[in-house]
């Protein structure tokens, strides 16, 4: 079993009173791959071994037609009524899908979301792209965004605080995406300095003139992906004005912003309920999904379309197909099977598409991490070994697995018994 290549996100640092600034960037494609340039990745001080593509034979031939069909265009003519059943038909064009990858900077990159497709997610969202580098910067573009015909529907998500340059760069990839959508939930201390993500919940005629823009502006729908107020009535009235904005989809996170830590702060349901009940646009969910179960639940207290998963998928990319780890077994043993599915095997497969979609090895050894954490804490000595190596390879990281099988440390994942017929057809 040997396979190889992929592309795509990173993190950035803005300067606190500028427009949104330059940061590191990343690369990208190969086969039927589709990047936006064929410039070669910078170094920009940074790590060049973890930083550099997993395959260094790229050829990405520009496609021969848009991945994307326009709808005509687009909001600027439409009010009202028009813009719901606009908003509408375009969702179940997608055919209204369900289990959905949030977006993850540095972590929601091709290959992943192409293993989370083969196990269930029906959507996906891209890395938080930087709007004002992704537009004036070709290798930025280049290294950022990529995707491949089999990549949909897709969402591509900006950060941004100028409507023009925004609009600059959600023009350059709206050919190959089904929405795309704004970050207005970041809540982290570097979308603080950057001044955009939740911190623009302090500034609601600029979030309007950033929804307007694109709305206007584009061929695709624009989606905006939101954390919560502290006051419902508050929360209520954002979403309405996101909706009359041009705002064709809206992903609620149930937190606010200062509940950055998933695992002590439960995401409300409720406000997400009543959000979805205040607007006429479609509404998905995001907030303690650990496993299929939950999905269903949130569906069930929340009646919004879908729902977004991320940080559980990290360590489960197979949530979707009905798997859980260990971690949600418990008081669940009487009904919970070994699913004939471990994170090494998964390991195995995301590898399998990097080698087929290059990304630098800065996220291939992030997912290894996540994906091996509970057997790197059975057996450190092979964590420690990964972390010695400043240039890894795919020959390594498949001796990594190879290793750890011998050392007898497989953790299963489980299914339980309602979903077992479901997990075959993951796996085929």
């Amino acid at each position: 079993m040997r396979f190889r290549r992929n592309l795509c996100s990173s993190l950035f640092t803005p300067n606190p009173n500028q427009k949104l600034s330059n940061t590191l960037l990343n690369p990208f494609m190969a086969g039927q791959t589709l990047n936006l340039s064929s410039a070669s990745p910078p170094t920009n001080g940074h790590d060049t071994n973890d930083d550099a593509l997993c395959s260094s034979e790229i050829t990405t031939p520009p496609p021969s037609e848009p991945l994307a069909s326009s709808l005509g265009r687009p909001n600027g003519h439409l009010t009202g009524e028009a813009r719901i059943e606009r908003a509408w038909a375009h969702w179940n064009g997608l055919g209204r899908p369900k289990l959905i990858v949030a977006p993850m900077v540095d972590n929601s990159e091709l290959p992943f979301r192409m293993l989370c497709r083969k196990y269930g997610a029906q959507a996906a969202y891209t890395p938080m792209l930087h709007s004002r580098i992704f537009s004036e910067n070709e290798k930025y573009r280049s290294q950022e965004f990529s995707t491949c015909k089999e990549d949909r529907p897709l969402f591509v998500q900006f950060c941004a605080n100028d409507p023009d340059l925004l609009l600059e760069a959600a023009q350059k990839v709206e050919a190959y995406c089904d929405y795309v959508d704004i970050n207005f939930g970041c809540p982290q201390r570097i979308a603080k300095r950057g001044y955009y993500g939740a911190f623009l919940m302090d500034n609601l005629p600029l979030v309007k003139s950033l929804v307007e823009k694109l709305a206007n502006g584009l061929n695709v729908p624009v989606s905006c992906k939101i954390r919560i107020f502290p006051d419902l009535q508050d929360t209520i009235n954002y979403a309405k004005m996101l909706e009359e904005a041009g705002c064709a989809l809206l992903a609620v996170h149930g937190r606010t912003r200062d509940e950055k830590d998933g695992k002590k702060f439960r995401a409300d349901w409720k406000a997400i309920k009543a959000v979805r009940e205040a607007v006429r646009i479609p509404v998905l969910a995001n907030g303690n999904i650990r496993h299929i179960e939950d999905v269903w639940q949130c569906m069930e207290e929340t009646g919004v379309e879908g729902v977004l998963s991320a940080e559980p998928l990290l360590e489960n990319p197979a949530l979707f197909a009905g798997y859980r780890t260990a971690e949600w077994v418990s008081g669940h043993e009487e009904i919970c099977k070994d699913g004939e599915l471990d994170q090494a095997q998964l390991l195995v497969e995301y590898l399998n598409f990097c080698e087929k979609h290059p990304v630098p090895w800065r996220m291939i050894r992030s997912h290894v991490h996540k994906l091996l954490g509970d057997w790197f804490r059975i057996h450190p000595h092979v964590r420690e070994d990964l972390n010695k190596q400043s240039k890894l390879t795919f020959e390594f990281l498949y001796g990594i697995v190879d290793r750890l099988r011998e050392l007898n440390a497989r953790i299963p994942l489980f299914v339980t018994d309602d979903n077992r017929n479901n997990t075959s057809v993951a796996q085929t």
